[in-house]
This record gives structure tokens, sequence and C-alpha cells, in this order.
């Protein structure tokens, strides 16, 4: 099956956001992961308050907050092959404590304290961060069964994300600002023992366990051709978003307006929300394939008004436009992610597609601070993500992969009788018997001739049904089959009639 055929998951007209958030355990695990998930928004400014607060240099900050994002997305399809395996709280319960035990032991080193030791801190805690949304996502088909409350919940849950990016950067200034970046740092890890303990205690998470693996086809290969080229493109679209963030701060650069910077990334954010929340309640038709090429189409036309160097006012509503679309990318690529991989590697290959958005996001950055001087090609940027991802995706379409491993199934052998043709020489053609001798054809009459006896007795066993005619047990002379009557005749016989030929009570026989 490939992504051309598969169904699309359509949301019926019935289905109400009360209904969905209405749901046992909904609220509590989307409020959870998102709280839980904060430090991921809420370290890297955290750092860099707190070490240029101790008189560090910037450029040491920035690299340390550099250092904790590479580190937790290198680490998350190791961390979801681990919960695949072991369960969920095995691997987000350990995680979380070492993570959150990083963070509070920071202000206990100090910002002045040696800089290896604080880096290799920084850098073990973005290893072990909690592979929460990796883990929300393959709780939801349990947790929500019905297919349309299901998709309403997973745009809900990716335009929600959109959030972290501007609560938790704001939370930590404030924090920072108000009672000290020491502070900062240990709230955060507080936030991520609780919104983890929470998503951890919930009975979907206790109990959850991938499909078993059947036979070859669960345990296959995860990154089969068709994943490869959507993680790719997927990139395509992180490096759209990280290169948006430069262009903002050019923006506020240009304009001399510092609020920008925050204000245009703000934009995207909600414009990411509302699409989440207009796409959960109107089913879209085709498949994920065709779904990802139209939504990542319209997603590069987002970016094209941003090419006209638009004022600031303008440049908020315009950043607000490719936001709409973004959301519905992402959870597209999670549907296909469900179509490709096989059901015991799901959370894998969920933390995949996370690796690769925020890879492309990550390169985005690093290009557009090189060009940073640049602002029409700062503004160009964006789209050229955009466009990559749309490329790929279009000419990969029709060759995204099947959800079959390939080399593990293979056709039953049929019966094969070996044909004899001169000494020491066997030869089959077809399964059946090609200049054979006599004996050998009538061995290989009999034996197949008995299987299917056995096979009509067991059969007959099964459904209670009366024995066959014409078996051997009730076969005539020689083994030849007793003869059948016709119903006409046998009619006529039990009447006392004639028969066809006008002999009285005369069975005719074939």
């Amino acid at each position: 099956m490939t992504l051309a055929d598969h169904p699309p998951a359509t949301a019926p007209p019935s289905v109400t956001y009360g209904a969905v958030l209405g749901s046992r355990h909904v609220v509590r695990l989307l409020g959870g992961t998102l709280t839980g998930r904060l430090p991921n928004s809420m370290v890297p400014v955290g750092l860099v308050l707190w070490i240029t607060g101790g008189g560090g240099s910037l450029a040491f900050a920035g690299m340390l907050a550099a250092l904790y994002g590479l580190a937790s997305g290198l680490s998350q399809p190791v961390k979801g092959r681990l919960m695949d395996r072991h369960g969920q709280a095995r691997v987000s319960a350990p995680a979380v404590l070492l993570n959150a035990g990083c963070l509070a032991a920071l202000p206990l080193i100090g910002a002045g304290g040696q800089p290896t030791v604080v880096t290799a801190v920084v850098g073990f805690a973005g290893l072990v961060t909690p592979p929460l949304e990796a883990g929300l996502r393959a709780l939801w088909p349990t947790v929500l069964p019905d297919l349309g409350r299901r998709r309403v919940v997973q745009a809900l849950d990716t335009g929600s994300q959109g959030l972290l990016y501007i609560v938790g950067p704001l939370l930590a200034s404030w924090l920072a600002t108000t009672h000290g970046p020491d502070t900062a740092l240990t709230t955060t890890a507080a936030l991520g023992l609780v919104g983890t303990a929470v998503v951890l205690t919930t009975a979907p998470s206790q109990t959850w366990r991938p499909p078993a693996a059947e036979g070859a086809a669960g345990s296959g290969r995860l990154l089969s051709t068709g994943l490869i080229l959507l993680f790719t493109a997927l990139a395509g679209t992180g490096f759209a978003f990280g290169a948006m963030n430069v262009w903002a701060a050019g923006m506020a650069g240009t304009h001399g307006l510092d609020m920008l910077s925050g204000v245009l990334p703000a934009a995207f954010s909600t414009g990411s929300l509302l699409g989440s929340l207009i796409y959960a309640r109107r089913a879209r038709p085709g498949t994920p394939a065709t779904q990802l090429i139209t939504t990542s189409a319209l997603f590069l036309l987002g970016w094209v008004p941003l090419l006209t160097q638009p004022g600031p006012r303008t440049a908020i509503v315009f950043t607000a436009i490719p936001g709409l679309f973004y959301t519905l990318i992402i959870t597209n690529g999670f549907h296909t992610v469900d179509v490709l991989a096989p059901p015991s590697r799901t959370t894998e290959a969920y933390a995949w597609l996370i690796l690769s958005v925020g890879t492309g996001q990550a390169a985005g950055t690093a290009l557009a601070a090189a060009l940073a001087t640049r602002l029409y090609v700062l503004a160009a940027l964006p789209a050229a993500g955009a466009a990559t991802a749309l490329t790929i995706l279009t000419l990969a379409r029709h060759t995204l992969g099947t959800t079959r491993p390939r080399g593990r199934h293979r056709r039953p052998r049929q019966h094969r009788m070996p044909v004899v043709g001169r000494p020491g020489h066997q030869m089959v053609r077809n399964g059946s018997p090609a200049c054979a001798s006599a004996a050998a054809k009538e061995e290989w009459l009999a034996a197949t001739r008995g299987r299917e006896q056995q096979a009509a007795r067991a059969r007959a066993e099964q459904f209670e049904m009366s024995p066959l005619k014409g078996t051997r047990a009730e076969a005539g002379p020689q083994g030849r089959p007793p003869a059948r009557i016709r119903p006409r005749a046998a009619a006529q016989a039990a009447s006392g009639g004639s028969s066809p030929s006008g002999t009285s009570g005369q069975l005719k026989t074939l």
C-alpha cells in the first residue's frame, strides 16, 4: 500500500472541541505535556541570562543554548526506540529526574564556574530531556480510538506547541528579571518535573505498550525510502521556520523596533494555532500525500508577500499567513508516519520526525545568521526552505514507500512434483509433470488426490457437513467413482415413472 492508496483521515462534522476535550485523559495529557515541554523554550533564554548575568560572554551563553537544543534533538530517536521497547514510564521518569537534577545543579556550580563543567552539565541535561511529544503522539490511538476525534486532538496538539515559544521565553525572562537567573533555572527544572509527572501518572501512559511485532513485518527496518524522503522534506519546512526568526530580528534592526523580533514569531505561532483550530473542524479530501503537497504549496505561497519588504504592521499580518499552514504540514506528516512506520516502532518514527524539523530549523537559523546583513536574502530564505520541501514531496509522491518491508513476504510455495527426464535429472514445470514416466505421474496424482480429500474431510468436520460423495471409500471397482445420477432421472425413478428413454424405473447414468 502506498501513500496514494491510503484512505484519508476525515473528521465527521459532529466532532466538536468540547467533545474532544471532554474525553477522559485528554485535557490532562495535553496540559501535562505542554507544561513538561516548557523547559525546551525556557532553558535557552534562561542560560543566556544566567551566563551574562554572572559576567560571562554572550558567545559562550549562545553556545550553551545551542548545545542544549542540539543534544535534545539528536537523542530523540534513541529515547523513542527505548520507549517502544520498555514503555513510557521506564524511559521518561529517569530522564526527567536527570534533566531536572542537572538544571537545578547549575546555580550550585555558578555561572563563573569551570566552563568545561558547565558545558558538560548542560549537554547531559539536553541528552536526557524526556520525549514527551513523541510519547503523547503514541498515546492518542489508545485514548481516542475514534479517528475523527483523534484527528481533532492531533491538530490541537500541534497548534498549541506554538504557545510554548511564546509563553516559555517570556516566563523565563520575567523570572530572571524579578527573581534572578538562578530562580529561573530552578523553576524551569520544577516545571519539567511537574508536567512529566502529570503525564506519566495517567492510566494510558502507565498501561501503554506498542503493538506487538508480528513476525518480520513488525520488526522490519524503520527508515524506509518513504520515511527518509518525508523527513528530508519536513527538514525544509523547519528551515523556513528557523530562517524566519532571524529575518524577524533583521526587521527589528532595520526599522528600529526591538519588539518586532518577538512579535513576528508570535504572529507566526498565532497563525499556527488558528490553522489548527480550522483544520481540526474541516475534513480535507485526499490522501496524506495529497494533503502534504497541497498544504506545502500554500505554505510556500504564504512566504511570497515577504519578498516585497513590507512595513512593520503589514509584516505582522503577512507572517501569520504561512503560520496557518505550518500546523497542517506537521499534522499530515505525523499521519504519513502512521502509514509508513512499523506499528511496533511508531514512537521512534515520531521522534525522527521531530528531529528532522528541529535539524532543519537549526540549519535555517545558522544560514540566516551568516547572511544577516542582507535583508532581501533573509526574506527569501523561508520561501527557499518551503520550496525545497514542496519539490521533494511532489517528486516522491508515488515513491514514498510501502508499509510492507521488502524481502519479508513471499508467496507460499506451490506443491511441486519432481519430473523425471533422463536418469539423475529432475525437472519441474509450473507444478505439473512434463516428460514424466507413467509411474511418476500416477504417484503425483495419488498424492495430490489424498491431500484434496484430507482437506475436504477437514472442512466437512469444521462446518458439520455430511461426508462428500466420490471419495475413495465409496469408489467403485478399481478406484473408479460411482455413477452420478441425473436429478431428473432420480426423481422419475422414485415416483415409478419412466425415464427419458422410456424404460420404467431405470436410472440413467453418465
